[in-house]
């Protein structure tokens, strides 16, 4: 079965809101949704904060579809620091948009969930049904238990008010126009960074935060805006639905391919006094090719060569 694409019937000239439209994943959405021939609305923070509902009112208002994207969101670095806002922003941010989005007459909602969402002993892969079974890992817990109440706010919208919105689970995602500053980006961009400066400086080794044992799952921004544009057409349930690749990648595996890609040509050094995060993720995506007939379609190596070009070009601009 090929890979389901978005329908551009559906989207032409459709009022289509996007919640963090200029954000790293936003962009992708918002670049396919104008490409499609949507009336895209982008909502910026600067410009509206969702944290009031006033204002996400006024963001929302006159939206057939609401992809929310907005989130305070970033790395193990970040997350450590910041337990109290990632909590108090997201879980405002959340009852807001489900809230107004309903009361403006919104048709379909899609807000995005995060794979840190998962207790952080989970059989891998990840199955949609064990996700209320355990704890976050804790450096991700107040992200991660902000956005996973999504879940439960949409079904309690669809029972209460019979309003459409539904909750994807999104994997790790990486790609060209990904935030790549070292305290606070994932670990792709983290990597890309270290690796191409390390090579241009003629550094003689990279020092990497853990062991280099967990493994994740990496989706390409370009797949996950895809998926989301499907989820929004094709799912009709509050239930949790991967969204990823379902390969299992290693960490030093990925330091490996990344390493090579750069044409670096120092050391890897491994600091494991630095966390390593949640031992093992990466999911079952079954339900989402069921639900949806979303497939992945970018692999891991030609999203990592993308990447790099598109942060060595960033580098390049005066």
């Amino acid at each position: 079965m090929s890979a389901a694409q978005p329908e551009p019937r559906f989207w032409s000239g459709r009022p289509t809101v996007v919640t963090g439209g200029a954000g790293f994943l936003g962009s992708a959405v918002v670049r396919d949704l104008e490409a499609l021939g949507a009336d895209v609305r982008v909502v910026r923070s600067a410009e509206h904060d969702l944290r009031d509902p006033a204002a996400a009112r006024a963001a929302l208002d006159g939206g057939d579809v609401v992809i929310h994207l907005a989130a305070n969101v970033g790395g193990i670095g970040f997350n450590r620091r910041n337990p109290a806002p990632l909590v108090y922003d997201n879980l405002m941010m959340v009852g807001n948009v489900f809230e107004q989005a309903r009361q403006a007459g919104v048709r379909k909602l899609v807000s995005a969930c995060t794979v840190c969402a998962y207790p952080k002993y989970t059989p891998a892969p990840f199955r949609e049904k064990t996700l209320w079974e355990g704890y976050p890992e804790e450096s991700n817990a107040p992200y991660g238990l902000a956005k996973k109440m999504m879940l439960v706010v949409s079904d309690a919208y669809r029972r209460q008010y019979g309003f459409d919105s539904c909750v994807p689970i999104v994997a790790n995602l990486y790609g060209p126009g990904d935030n790549f500053d070292l305290e606070d980006s994932h670990v792709i961009a983290a990597m890309i960074r270290k690796y191409v400066e390390a090579r241009d400086r003629g550094e003689p080794e990279v020092v990497l935060w853990g062991t280099g044992s967990p493994s994740r799952e990496f989706l390409y921004v370009d797949d996950a805006a895809r998926a989301l544009l499907l989820a929004a057409e094709r799912l009709e349930t509050s239930e949790p639905v991967n969204i990823g690749t379902s390969v299992e990648t290693r960490i030093r595996e990925l330091a490996e391919t990344i390493h090579r890609l750069t044409g670096y040509e120092g050391e890897t050094v491994w600091d494991p006094s630095r966390p390593d995060g949640q031992p093992q993720r990466f999911l079952d995506v079954t339900r989402a090719r069921e639900l949806m007939g979303f497939e992945a379609q970018v692999p891991l190596e030609d999203g990592l060569r993308e990447t790099i070009a598109s942060f060595e070009s960033a580098l390049a601009r005066p």
